[in-house]
């Protein structure tokens, strides 16, 4: 920082450092230069003091000899006009002496004055300097630039793409389904269970009956069970009772069945049938899907917490096509993060796992342009090594809309 007035100094430089700037010791070599035209009274301690008296041409010698310095990333320059100087003198020294520093190293000026900063700002060789009336306000630009090309120079990592054998039983769900419909729709559970297995995701093994046949689906199955309503119009089961677990036996199943015609009755919707799945024990619950925002298009959630998810709000979105690492990144964004850590004893969570669940649904939303959207939740995420299980979900296809195009230009709006 190069400054003629000690107090912007220090609130420029309490600003960096609360954003992670640091304000490193200028090299000896620099200081020695500086030493050379700078008055005795001057602080050399960065930020660099010339004092009200500064000259233009001890601006422009400081700026040069500061911007050399291989310890430094960035310049700002202050200027508080006294009565002493001319700010357009100052202005036109600051613009030539940032001609002097380095391209790659950016500067920015901050001149405290009810004008602002004089058009002089513009004729170095740079152009047009950024230039601010507050000290803090280039700190927070320099910093979001930071943290930009910090964010621009990481890796990048890989989306995953199915292969073609899965995307030829997707598109063939999709498109039978689509084919059958007047519009937008949810997939019957059995249509949904075949798209994510061929996706890649695991989903429980279900199957779904008329309730009269449950008991006998049942023993095909295998035992301990969840018995869940299919009604018209049902999308959230458990709101209304519609889900059963822990049937261990025909005769459990024969009384879930009764109690789930019962409570249809009560809420005005036939039960026309039964899915019937194999119940997962333990594991931490997530949630997984889409969204389609009507600016951005397909955007890709996360959450932890299972139906807790929706009270807490704790989730992250991503635009699709996400990559592995974007993936990883939704999950540290997550406050509830720590449970797959293994938070106060519990058993952790196969984190790679729910990143692989994640890579999938973003390869599905690559391969169906009508998907709405998609909730997977909850999905089982169990132990280290163990994998994830969807347990239950629902998805949304529909044709895919016309490009909105602009009536002004008659282009092709920005979907980003």
């Amino acid at each position: 920082m190069v400054t003629n007035a000690g107090g912007p100094g220090i609130l420029l430089a309490d600003a960096c450092e609360a954003r992670g700037l640091e304000l490193p010791a200028l090299s000896s070599d620099t200081l020695a230069t500086l030493r050379t035209f700078l008055p005795a009274h001057a602080g050399l301690a960065n930020p660099i003091d010339l004092t009200a008296s500064g000259t233009p041409e001890q601006y422009a010698h400081a700026i040069e000899a500061v911007g050399a310095d291989r310890a430094v990333d960035a310049l700002v320059v202050i200027y508080v006009p006294p009565l002493v100087t001319d700010p357009d003198q100052i202005a036109r020294a600051i613009a030539r002496g940032a001609g002097s520093v380095p391209t790659d190293k950016p500067v920015l000026s901050v001149f405290i004055s009810s004008k602002g900063a004089p058009p002089l700002l513009g004729e170095g060789p740079r152009g047009q300097l950024p230039a601010y009336s507050y000290p803090e306000n280039a700190a927070m630009a320099l910093a979001a630039a930071e943290s930009y090309g910090r964010w621009r120079r990481r890796p990048r990592g890989t989306p995953l793409a199915l292969g073609r054998l899965g995307e030829s039983a997707i598109r063939a769900v999709v498109d039978r389904v689509l084919a059958g419909a007047e519009g937008p729709c949810w997939l019957a559970p059995g249509d949904l269970g075949t798209v994510l297995r061929a996706a890649g995701i695991v989903f429980a093994d279900a199957e779904q009956v008329a309730p009269d046949e449950a008991v006998a689906a049942a023993e095909r199955l295998g035992f301990p069970l969840v018995a869940k309503a299919i009604a018209p119009g049902l999308v959230h089961k458990s709101d209304v009772g519609g889900v059963i677990l822990g049937l261990d036996a025909p005769a459990a199943v024969a009384r879930a069945v009764a109690a789930l015609r019962e409570r249809m009755q009560e809420v005005g919707a036939p039960l026309d049938g039964i899915l019937l799945q194999r119940q997962v024990a333990g594991g931490i619950e997530a949630l997984v899907g889409v969204t389609t925002d009507p600016t951005f298009g397909p955007l890709l959630v996360c959450g932890l917490g299972g139906i807790l998810v929706e009270l807490l709000r704790d989730v992250s979105f991503h635009l699709t096509p996400v990559t592995d690492v974007d993936a990883r990144e939704m999950i540290d964004r997550l406050r509830a993060r720590r449970l797959l850590d293994g938070y106060r004893g519990m058993p952790p969570g196969d984190r790679d796992a729910l990143v692989d669940v994640i890579l999938r649904v973003s390869a599905l939303v690559e391969i169906v342009p009508e998907l709405r959207e998609v909730d997977l939740n909850p999905v089982k995420v169990l132990a280290p090594g163990k994998g994830a299980i969807v347990v239950d979900g629902r998805m949304r296809v529909g044709p895919v809309a016309p490009r909105v195009t602009s009536p002004r230009a008659g282009a092709p709006s920005s979907e980003a």
